[in-house]
């Protein structure tokens, strides 16, 4: 696996990579990475003669009070499990590749509407940061398929409707969440739960469950079922961020006659922020 620290030398490896007629995925991470990161590799390793992985712990789209220093680095773990994957390279940038001028005057993109809803209103600025960095990232990889978690689903649909947007010559691929076996969305951030909170933050899925069933078997009182389950996780010690019933394209609040239904989670579990959710679709 070749280690790519420049953008010089990362487009020299591209280029090489295209003149012979390989195609190129492409998986973008803030590293620590789990098997859901493993699994995006596999999915993109199945998909494209080449892949590779960056890491960047991107400074653009944590808050004033959010866990940037605390944020895990575990570059030469990370490594490891990327040669055991079979990625073709792993490119690290620096915060000064990224941002050369600093960030107080660096150009952004902004993807109206959906980045300002959920989390978009929770983290100010926090689409900001993730629409900019990736746009910055295709750009220097020049990728035919991207890879995204569905874990980060209003992340996905932001970037999908970037790459849309600004006509980006990319595929941009959503795959599943991988789950522990309690039902736990695997992040990163579960490193920071003690082993009680890890297990009792298993309610989370066992709650959505509950939801989507509910909205199968046809009940479209989603305010109700919201609620419903605000009670039953903040009576286990959860702090709610929002519970949602949203389309799934727009991130509004769903109507009776959506298709297509995501039900989106944040809630704090302590001090940490668990965010999860779950698709539906409905025949209406």
């Amino acid at each position: 696996m070749k280690v790519v620290d420049s953008i010089a030398s990362l487009r020299a490896l591209i280029g090489e990579w295209k003149r012979q007629g390989s195609s190129v995925g492409f998986v973008p991470t803030m590293g620590n990475l789990h098997d859901g990161h493993l699994k995006l590799v596999k999915r993109a390793k199945a998909h494209n003669d080449k892949v590779i992985i960056s890491i960047f712990v991107n400074p653009m789209q944590f808050g004033a009070n959010e866990d940037l220093d605390a944020y895990p680095r575990t570059i030469e773990d990370d490594k490891a499990k990327l040669i055991g994957e079979g990625a073709d390279a792993v490119f690290l940038p620096s915060v000064q590749d990224m941002y050369p001028a600093g960030l107080d005057v660096q150009t952004f993109v902004e993807v109206p509407g959906i980045s300002d809803v959920l989390c978009g209103a929770s983290r100010p600025g926090h689409f900001r940061g993730v629409a900019t960095v990736v746009n910055k990232l295709f750009n220097m990889v020049q990728p035919d398929d991207a890879f995204f978690g569905e874990k980060d689903f209003q992340q996905l649909q932001v970037i999908r409707t970037m790459v849309r947007d600004l006509s980006m010559a990319v595929t941009v691929h959503g795959v599943p969440t991988e789950r522990e076996a309690s039902g736990l969305a695997m992040s990163s951030r579960n490193g920071y739960l003690s082993t009680e909170e890890k297990a009792k933050a298993s309610l989370i899925y066992q709650a959505m469950q509950k939801m989507k069933l509910a909205i199968e078997q046809g009940d479209t009182n989603f305010a109700d079922i919201e609620n419903s389950a605000i009670s039953e996780l903040e009576k286990e010690g959860f702090k709610n961020d929002y519970i949602k019933v949203v389309n799934a394209q727009t991130f509004m609040p769903a109507a009776a006659d959506d298709k297509q239904l995501v039900i989106v989670v944040a809630l704090f579990m302590g001090t940490t922020r668990l965010i999860d959710n779950l698709q539906i679709t409905r025949e209406v």
